[in-house]
């Protein structure tokens, strides 16, 4: 099995509308005893403690109780009553804020995912977030799942070659949010208008540059 480097947990600790960008060109990492699936993620968008969207605006609830506890750590939930999303957590205990991973590129176990999800479009596997989780087997027994422990079910890894694939998959595109209606016009969705897997491409984005000289890390 390659050996996965998670990024630190120190990586999560901005906000996340600074840390949803920066996790464009790294790695979703699923662990299975069958080996390991998931890919580079090209698409996130941001969720913010005095954010009307954000599932930790109405304060704790045990469904959201991850979201107020250390960075680094998954929080998963389901959505009409089906489907489940990924997150991870960013900022100090005590404040709520996520980035939603809303896209992959599958590079790792795409054999593993594509027998959790059948879908006749290559790009159909992973290209949304409720899609990823169906094909990476992410459901809420992964919530609260330490995304920076080598050890963890689930884990964001370190690309060595970040700045590589986000020169060839870039431009980085700031638009929108989608799929809400709360704050939908906040610009704090983010994807690489190169890769084959985002969601859904904007035509009124808000913002577009190519981000390679900042720090991964």
């Amino acid at each position: 099995m390659p050996q996965y480097r998670p990024l630190p947990r120190d990586f999560f600790l901005p906000s996340a509308k600074v840390t949803a960008p920066r996790l464009l060109g790294h790695c979703l990492i699923r662990q299975t005893p069958s080996g390991p699936c998931g890919g580079l993620i090209v698409e996130t968008e941001a969720y913010l403690t005095d954010d009307p969207a954000c599932h930790g605006a109405p304060g704790l609830t045990a469904r959201n109780r991850v979201m107020f506890g250390e960075p680094g750590y998954a929080y998963v939930y389901l959505i009409y009553g089906c489907h489940y999303c990924v997150n991870a957590v960013c900022r100090p205990a005590g404040i709520a804020e996520a980035v939603l991973i809303r896209a992959v590129e599958p590079t790792v176990g795409e054999n593993l995912m594509r027998k959790a999800r059948a879908t006749p479009i290559p790009r159909g596997l992973t290209n949304g977030p409720a899609k990823l989780c169906e094909a990476m087997s992410i459901n809420r027994a992964l919530d609260g799942a330490d995304l920076c422990a080598a050890g963890s079910e689930l884990i964001i890894a370190e690309n060595p070659a970040w700045a590589a694939f986000r020169r060839k998959a870039g431009p980085l595109i700031t638009c929108t949010r989608i799929g809400i209606t709360r704050a939908a016009e906040f610009p704090l969705r983010f994807y690489l208008e190169g890769s084959l897997f985002v969601s859904r491409k904007s035509p009124a984005r808000m913002n577009t540059q190519l981000t390679v000289a900042s720090k991964s890390m």
